[in-house]
């Protein structure tokens, strides 16, 4: 399946991909890796643009049915769906192992006018800040 198919969302208003290379195959499990990902992003930083930027609903408490706060929305032999939802959009982040290839994506759609003013200058600090995110997650998964 394709990441777009992964997404689930019939029409979003901005997608971005982002993909590191590792040094070996990738033996963990798509969820495992968006955990490694995404909880090994800062804290602070997961807060100021989560959810003082995007406003996003994160369930607070760990639970299996969450990683870093967002919902699993559904889940592939090589992919994971994360789910979340502000009252200006919803965000869908799929995350992709193909080999010693990860991928995340981000899909967006605007639930609100709002968000077409709102998304694209967080969008900016938003692709910045990937590349970083998945260079320190590819050298996490090594580890791991």
């Amino acid at each position: 399946m394709s990441i777009r198919a992964a997404s689930a969302m019939s029409a979003p208003d901005y997608v971005d991909l982002f993909t590191v290379t590792t040094r070996r195959p990738i033996e963990h499990s798509p969820e495992r890796c968006a955990r490694i990902a995404l909880d090994g992003a800062s804290p602070v930083g997961r807060f100021v643009a989560w959810q003082l930027l995007c406003h996003l609903r994160l369930q607070k408490e760990a639970s299996p049915d969450y990683v870093a706060g967002w919902k699993i929305g559904d889940r592939g032999n090589s992919w994971i769906r994360l789910e979340a939802r502000s009252w200006f959009m919803t965000a869908h982040a799929v995350v992709d192992v193909d080999e010693d290839r990860l991928s995340m994506a981000l899909f967006i759609h605007y639930d609100n006018p709002v968000g077409r003013l709102w998304w694209p200058p967080i969008s900016a600090i938003h692709r910045r800040a990937m590349p970083g995110l998945l260079r320190q997650a590819a050298r996490g998964i090594e580890r791991a």
